[in-house]
């Protein structure tokens, strides 16, 4: 029997696509929101597609927002856009 691959929507473009190819982007217990590199961690996941361009989409649909459920300030995207930069210069 073929493994099924888990699939996300992402809160950019609205596609779906397998779990490993997305970011997750997560928001904590405490409201706090990082990027989840492992995609392991606890609490409230969101995905965007690896690409800058889903972020910002995210950032104008308010994606995010509507995932999380709350407000989510400016330069938390300013953040996520740097560790995004980072993940693609490795």
């Amino acid at each position: 029997m073929a493994k099924k691959i888990p699939l996300r929507q992402c809160v950019g473009c609205g596609e779906m696509k397998g779990k490993k190819e997305m970011m997750r982007i997560l928001k904590t217990a405490d409201g706090e929101i990082c990027l989840d590199v492992t995609g392991k961690k606890n609490g409230r996941g969101a995905y965007v597609c690896r690409s800058r361009e889903c972020l910002m989409r995210a950032q104008k649909n308010k994606g995010l927002e509507r995932s999380f459920k709350m407000a989510v300030p400016g330069e938390v995207y300013g953040r996520l856009e740097r560790e995004f930069e980072e993940l693609e210069a490795e």
